[in-house]
């Protein structure tokens, strides 16, 4: 049986890190649906439309890797999208303990999904992009971070 897993997150922006985890990803799983969580609590930079236009981009050649936006419990996402797999990003040691908690609330919500951990390539270990946009915002060059679109993304919306 094909299995579909599903990526979440709020990539605002996508950085290179994400998209090296949802190529892995695609390799291992039949789908892969990047699901963009709308987060209004975290103040996102950039609209809702405009990531899932920026993942949208990069992913284009996966063909099957799809891209959606979605609002509330991650696991109602996962359910409405018939994924059974959750697939989560570790940069450091530092991540395991929320990424852990995240996958054990996820599991008393919904016990046949399962949660999946993949690293980044050691080039992206250390990217994260609340530190893009930090570097972004002082004008400093996130070019060996992002894809070109999102850098001059970002440069549009720091001016």
């Amino acid at each position: 049986m094909p299995i579909t897993a599903l990526y979440p997150g709020t990539f605002d922006p996508i950085t290179n890190g994400h998209s090296d985890l949802i190529t892995r990803a695609a390799r291992i799983f039949e789908e892969v649906i990047v699901a963009i969580a709308g987060s209004p609590d975290k103040k996102p930079l950039f609209r809702l439309s405009e990531r899932v236009a920026m993942v949208e981009k990069i992913v284009q050649k996966l063909p099957t890797v799809r891209v959606i936006g979605f609002d509330g419990l991650l696991i109602d996402c996962v359910r409405d999208n018939g994924a059974r797999v959750v697939v989560r990003g570790l940069r450091a040691v530092s991540d395991f303990e929320y990424e852990f908690q995240l996958a054990s609330a996820n599991r008393r919500l919904a016990p046949s999904v399962e949660t999946v951990f993949l690293t980044p390539s050691e080039a992206h270990t250390f990217t994260s992009a609340t530190l893009v946009k930090e570097i972004a915002m002082y004008r400093g060059d996130v070019s060996s971070f992002v894809t070109a679109d999102v850098h001059t993304a970002l440069k549009e919306k720091f001016g």
